[in-house]
């Protein structure tokens, strides 16, 4: 019953206390930031890697970073940009690993990409998480500053500021990346 209450009064703190709270020693702090963050970084993971479980194990990541530097964020702040830079700076070192990878000949030897079968299935579910993943998989074929802006705008529903933040460009940017990554989701998702 303690850790209940103490999960709903760290509940009722804003991010700044909670990185106050951790950077003075409490694990539960932290934890509750990864209770309140984890979803929309997940989001952004699977966004830019087009993989379930990758994504899983770079959010892991994530918060492994954020927790070595959480000294250094500025309380004042708002943590949801502040962590998805890092999760956006993650993503890319992913992809740059596997571009590595590829080159040297120790990835997969062809596109990745899976396609959705074509035969109508008995299970309407079924035929939703199809649609899920294709969405997905053309989000992940986007071209990375249309990707990370659709991700933070879009999915993770940051403001306008807050990705132009993010992302260390101007509001009008973000207006402009959304808009042409739009075009090129409806582009995609058109040819399948």
């Amino acid at each position: 019953m303690n850790a209940d209450a103490a999960r709903g009064d760290l509940a009722a703190l804003d991010d700044g206390e909670l990185v106050a709270r951790t950077i003075a020693g409490g694990q539960a702090a932290f934890r509750e930031i990864m209770r309140r963050h984890r979803d929309p970084l997940y989001r952004v993971m699977r966004g830019h890697v087009g993989d379930a479980e990758e994504a899983l194990d770079l959010v892991q990541d994530c918060f492994a970073t954020a927790w070595r530097h959480l000294a250094g964020f500025d309380q004042s702040r708002p943590l949801r940009p502040w962590l998805a830079r890092i999760a956006i700076n993650r993503a890319r070192d992913w992809h740059r690993r596997r571009a590595v990878r590829r080159f040297i000949g120790f990835g997969v030897g062809g596109e990745e990409e899976t396609v959705p079968d074509d035969e109508p299935l008995p299970d309407a579910a079924a035929g939703a998480r199809i649609e899920l993943e294709r969405a997905w998989a053309a989000i992940a074929r986007l071209p990375e500053r249309l990707r990370e802006t659709l991700l933070l705008r879009t999915v993770n529903g940051l403001s306008q500021a807050e990705t132009a933040a993010a992302l260390k460009i101007s509001e009008k940017a973000v207006e402009t990346r959304l808009y042409r990554a739009r075009l090129r989701l409806t582009a995609l998702l058109g040819e399948g």
